[in-house]
């Protein structure tokens, strides 16, 4: 019987610590619900439902698709069986028609085959409204020629005498027509002379009115034009006077002023600015250049008191960035010397429970070993 050594001890130690380790990592890596080593799981299964909700759509797709073509069938076969019903009835109801409206009586060309043609046939002529072919009936020849003919004849003498009597009445009245038409020719030419006897002496009387007025208007022509003449040298003479002694020419300032206000101007009778205007602007201009200058002095000394505030406000701002700097520099040695310390006591427990451990498998195998020996 052999004696296990320490050293032996120590490697079945070893080798029953390493089958421990691999079993747990063959359980963490072999295990098909907690395993996530080499792939996103959340993203398969995120595949995976993608692909069922794909594949249940297709499925309803051609679901739809095939009760949409049994549908179609279905109406088809309901159209076809409709069809044929319609065209079943449609032929029955042409035999009825047919049957009752269209027999070979009927028909136009019955009677080129008519069995009873003969026995159905008339006279060749019955009566003169018959109709019978040539050679049959001739001109005279009808059944009441001699009646026709006496009325004619009382028929051309009733409008022989009806053409005198019109003939007598067209004679007496063509006779009155040609009296009054005489009649009403001569006083035509009666009014007609005298109508030219007033013609005549109106012309003459309006020949003389215009004549006269003529002669007037002329000479109030005349008149009018030495008074239109006599009028323009006045109205030169006033206008010469009216330059020469007006604002125009003068340079009178007072005729630029505008009725708008004392402070506007007409432009096309302005002559310029006086010497107490020129005057007034060029004081007006200084002022506003003092005016300029202090304005900008003011600004320079703004800035420079905006300068000034921002140059202390960074200055704060550096300190108090400093000071916080410092703060966290002291809060984080603290937080260093709480954690050194705290992985101190870790590493202390490990190095208590590592031991604790060791002693535990050291006591099971020895008894596990005594146990063998015994």
């Amino acid at each position: 019987m052999e004696v296990e050594q320490l050293k032996d001890l120590e490697e079945d130690f070893g080798l029953a610590k390493r089958r421990y380790a691999e079993l747990r990592r063959q359980k963490r890596i072999f295990n098909a619900r907690n395993r996530i080593i080499g792939g996103d799981t959340e993203a398969w299964d995120v595949q995976v439902c993608d692909q069922k909700i794909k594949e249940a759509t297709e499925k309803a797709r051609q679901e739809t698709f095939a009760a949409e073509m049994r549908q179609n069938d279905k109406i088809a076969c309901i159209s076809e069986d409709r069809e044929r019903r319609d065209r079943k009835n449609l032929c029955k109801a042409i035999n009825d028609f047919q049957q009752s409206f269209q027999k070979p009586e009927s028909r136009r060309e019955f009677d080129l085959s008519d069995p009873l043609a003969l026995k159905k046939d008339l006279p060749a002529r019955q009566s003169d409204n018959d109709a019978v072919s040539g050679m049959q009936k001739f001109m005279g020849e009808d059944l009441n020629f001699y009646q026709r003919k006496k009325f004619q004849e009382e028929q051309n003498r009733d409008w022989s005498l009806q053409q005198q009597r019109e003939w007598k009445m067209a004679r007496a009245n063509q006779k009155c027509a040609e009296d009054l038409y005489l009649k009403t020719r001569l006083q035509f030419d009666e009014t007609a002379k005298h109508l030219q006897n007033l013609e005549s002496t109106t012309r003459k009387a309006a020949c003389t009115a215009v004549k006269e007025f003529n002669k007037n208007q002329a000479l109030e022509s005349a008149e009018k034009k030495i008074q239109e003449k006599k009028q323009d040298q006045e109205d030169n003479l006033a206008e010469i006077s009216n330059l020469l002694h007006g604002d125009l020419l003068s340079e009178n300032p007072q005729q630029a002023a505008s009725s708008f206000g004392p402070h506007r101007v007409v432009p096309d009778r302005w002559k310029g600015m006086s010497r107490e205007q020129l005057e007034h602007i060029r004081l007006v201009q200084k002022q506003q250049v003092q005016e300029k200058l202090r304005l900008q002095e003011e600004e320079r000394q703004r800035d420079m008191d905006w300068d000034r505030q921002r140059v202390q406000r960074a200055r704060a701002a550096l300190l108090l960035e400093r000071q916080q700097q410092c703060q966290q520099r002291d809060l984080r040695r603290a937080l260093d010397r709480n954690h050194l310390s705290l992985a101190k006591e870790q590493l202390s427990q490990k190095k208590y429970m590592k031991e604790i451990c060791t002693n535990h498998l050291t006591e099971d195998y020895f008894a596990q070993f005594n146990t063998r020996s015994r």
